[in-house]
């Protein structure tokens, strides 16, 4: 049952906020008419469902009454169970769009990926992700900014961080955190038997300067010489920058830079992230202890995705759902596998708000089942 009231007040403001628009006061008031065209934005959509559903209800109303009317019954019984189908889908479409919006979705998302068990295996499928995604964000058109990164001795990955910035980043990419599971035959492997390696995958939306305080007192901040691939000339200076926030013992390092003053940059940058990451989950865990966000060290969490390259699989444990097109899904063609994760985790926001819960994170897909 839809909540009219609530839907025709939002009408009413829609209204309210098409006429404030379009006065002289709005529109010499840069800041003012861009808050006001971001609201009007967001109940666009909303208000566009809610017009096709009144109009569908009258039209069905105008059937109901041609029933009675034996030269137009015929006809009238069948717009009639076309539009009860069409209400039901835009009732459907109306209470997705009245859920709250989760304020983190527009947000860049700092992507970090690390080998698991597996040995020089799991640091190439490390790699073998991060390439993935970076694919991905390629196509999305977003822009991937390389934070630090630690490169295995046979090739690969050992850990990367990185910016990904652009248009609800962290919408799309919410759901990737995890462990992920492969699948294959190394090509070390003289039998041509399939190994299981991982590798684990974290997504923290990243965070505003305002809502991230830091206390410089609570910092160690160690500066030395470059790590890398040798010969360098980044391994000259004393670039690299280790940053501990003593309260918490988290501990970033960045040194991808020449500049000293860059490196600091990017690692106060992640540290701020996982910070927030870390007060979320403490939020989270007052309202649950069994429903938590996807946590900052990703060993704990259990396997949410197996990639089988004999049988070119990929299968998302937490949905079920498996698709045979895993040479595709590497080369960074994500979108149905995250289409489905989000329109499962909307259906849950929406059954837990018919069941009266208060909408959260999704638990089922934030915390991942095993595989």
């Amino acid at each position: 049952m839809l909540p009219i009231a609530r839907l025709e007040a939002l009408a009413r403001r829609y209204r309210e906020l098409e006429a404030l628009l379009c006065t002289p006061e709005v529109i010499h008031d840069v800041p003012r008419a861009r808050r006001l065209n971001e609201e009007r934005a967001h109940l666009e959509g909303l208000m566009e469902a809610f017009d096709q559903y009144r109009k569908a209800e009258k039209d069905l109303r105008d059937n109901a009454e041609a029933l009675a009317d034996p030269e137009l019954r015929e006809l009238a019984q069948a717009e009639v169970g076309s539009l009860q189908e069409r209400i039901a889908q835009l009732e459907t479409d109306i209470q997705l769009l009245l859920l709250p919006a989760d304020p983190r979705d527009k947000r860049n998302v700092i992507l970090e990926v690390r080998q698991g068990e597996g040995g020089e295996e799991a640091a190439l499928f490390a790699g073998d992700l991060f390439r993935m995604l970076s694919r991905y964000a390629e196509i999305k058109g977003w822009r991937v900014e390389l934070m630090s990164m630690s490169e295995a001795a046979a090739g690969g990955i050992k850990e990367v961080i990185a910016l990904i910035s652009g248009q609800a980043v962290f919408s799309q990419l919410r759901f990737e955190g995890g462990v992920h599971r492969v699948q294959r035959v190394p090509a070390t492997e003289a039998q041509g038997r399939v190994h299981t390696s991982t590798a684990s995958i974290v997504v923290l939306p990243e965070a505003d300067d305002v809502e991230v305080e830091i206390d410089e007192r609570d910092l160690e901040i160690n500066i030395a010489a470059s790590g890398g691939p040798g010969g360098q000339g980044v391994n000259t200076t004393n670039s690299a920058v280790q940053i501990q926030h003593k309260p918490s013992g988290i501990i970033v390092k960045c040194q991808d830079e020449r500049s000293q003053l860059k490196n600091k940059s990017k690692a106060l940058k992640i540290l701020k992230s996982r910070l927030l990451e870390l007060e979320r989950e403490k939020q989270d865990a007052a309202i649950s202890a069994e429903r938590r966000g996807m946590a900052g060290n990703a060993e704990r969490s259990q396997k949410i995705r197996t990639y089988n390259y004999p049988q070119n699989r990929v299968t998302d444990h937490r949905i079920g759902l498996t698709l045979y097109k895993l040479d595709k899904i590497v080369e960074g063609d994500l979108n149905e596998l995250i289409g489905a994760l989000r329109a499962h985790h909307q259906a849950e926001l929406l059954q837990r708000q018919v069941e009266g819960d208060s909408p959260g994170p999704s638990k089922s897909l934030l915390d991942a089942r095993d595989a």
